[in-house]
């Protein structure tokens, strides 16, 4: 999930003996790096491009996910490219659900409410 040159030196030795011993190792790692600047850049514009060089490389396990994708096209794009995020929303959902957890079967729903008012 990190950057190879943010990686501590134990770590980026493994993974260069990984990718050295496995042809197809080297391959997933560098789709994935692909991705992860697809990813940062927001460069949903080339998606296409990318599931398309990833389905010549025929890599074990991963046509489900490029088929996930592409199931819903304008959505992937779209997250892929707009500035915009569901953070805040889901963190209140988070905190809603964990305060939710917390009373379980100790409150009624009316000490729930006024918690969830209060936070």
């Amino acid at each position: 999930m990190s950057k190879p040159t943010n990686l501590p030196d134990h770590t980026r030795r493994h993974l260069d003996d990984l990718t050295a011993s496995c042809p197809e190792m080297t391959t997933l790692a560098t789709r994935v790096r692909e991705f992860a600047d697809l990813l940062t850049q927001r460069r949903g514009q080339d998606l296409a491009d990318w599931i398309t060089a990833t389905r010549h490389d025929t890599l074990p396990g991963f046509d489900s996910y490029l088929n996930g994708l592409e199931k819903d096209w304008d959505a992937t794009v779209a997250g892929l490219t707009l500035p915009y995020s569901n953070g805040p929303t889901e963190g209140v959902n988070t905190k809603n659900k964990l305060l939710k957890r917390q009373t379980y079967g100790k409150a009624s729903f009316a000490l729930l409410r006024k918690r969830i008012l209060l936070t």
